[in-house]
């Protein structure tokens, strides 16, 4: 551009590549091209091979392998294992097309479709998604409504178990050292359930018997003790949440409290269960238990931190299968 304006001003060819330290041949094929096509010929173009060409895989085999690694595991399609690695993919490609790939050959391919490696969800194989899509489209909204209608709230509400022997979790160390975390050598364990809303709130009850009726009609009266109003809870479908226990006190509180219940199978559309994964992550960061009764104290305190945090118990509600929640 500087050249080809040296030579509108009237400087001579000889001059301006002196000038610009460049051949007298760069500057006249830069004239020329000046000449016959303006300041857009002498934009600079991209050098090389463009993208794509003289790649072994067609644009329609690219897109063929990428969609059958986004709707199949490799089990399903004769190869070995449920994860996808870039092994098996090679594999894929050379028994789709004869044609054979280093790994990192894939993962050019990979990073070119857009994949990225990732740890997978985990699905039930015994979910109905009919089940799903029908609590998603009509259930939930149906339970939102009638709740708006009576002015009531609505909670998620989860059980778990903390057990002494859980999984520390990672921490630094010297490369070649791993790092070693003193414990107990016993085992114990405490269970909580909790309940919460999109409005931010939280309600929990750490036990150390196990899970039943009788537990879950003592965390339903604790609940309902902190409402003025009506609450709807939706749970699992847990075999103490359908006791006739359960059922005989729901009927006796009708006005106060109302079960719903998740699809079989399908605890990723609960919220609350975000909080059990929350708690099982903390644990492990915070002082480490000796005995049950300080396990239960590090679980109460877990609890009564995240009541403070309205905006974290709101955020459970953002999860990308929970979402739905507060989706208008």
């Amino acid at each position: 551009m500087r050249a080809v304006a040296a030579l509108v001003a009237g400087r001579e060819c000889e001059d301006v590549a002196a000038i610009f330290g460049v051949s007298l041949k760069a500057v006249d094929q830069w004239w020329a091209k000046w000449q016959a096509g303006g300041r857009e010929a002498l934009v600079m173009r991209p050098r090389g091979k463009p993208v794509g060409v003289h790649q072994v895989l067609g644009e329609a085999e690219q897109a063929a392998v990428r969609q059958a690694v986004l709707d199949h595991t490799p089990s399903g399609l004769g190869l070995s294992g449920q994860l996808w690695t870039r092994g098996l993919i090679g594999e894929l490609i050379f028994k789709l097309y004869r044609v054979r790939f280093t790994e990192p050959g894939v993962g050019k391919y990979l990073k070119r479709w857009g994949l990225t490696f990732q740890r997978p969800d985990k699905r039930a194989v015994e979910q109905d998604p009919e089940a799903v899509r029908i609590w998603r489209e009509e259930t939930w909204p149906a339970i939102r409504a009638r709740a708006k209608a009576e002015n009531a709230e609505v909670l998620f509400a989860d059980q778990v178990g903390i057990r002494s022997d859980q999984a520390t979790g990672r921490t630094w160390g010297a490369k070649g050292q791993t790092p070693v975390v003193h414990r107990t050598g016993n085992r114990f364990s405490v269970n909580a359930m909790s309940a919460i809303s999109a409005r931010g709130r939280m309600h929990f009850m750490v036990f150390t018997e196990s899970f039943d009726a009788k537990v879950t009609c003592r965390f339903l009266a604790r609940l309902v003790g902190n409402f003025d109003r009506k609450a709807h809870l939706v749970v699992d479908r847990h075999s103490a949440h359908r006791s006739k226990a359960v059922r005989a006190w729901l009927a006796d509180h009708e006005d106060q409290v109302e079960l719903h219940f998740l699809p079989s199978y399908s605890p990723e559309l609960n919220p609350d269960e975000l909080v059990n994964a929350d708690l099982k992550r903390s644990l492990p960061h915070t002082h480490r238990a000796r005995n049950q009764t300080e396990l239960a104290a590090e679980t109460r305190r877990f609890f009564h931190r995240r009541q403070r945090q309205p905006g974290i118990v709101r955020g459970y509600f953002g999860g990308r299968h929970v979402c739905y929640v507060i989706d208008e």
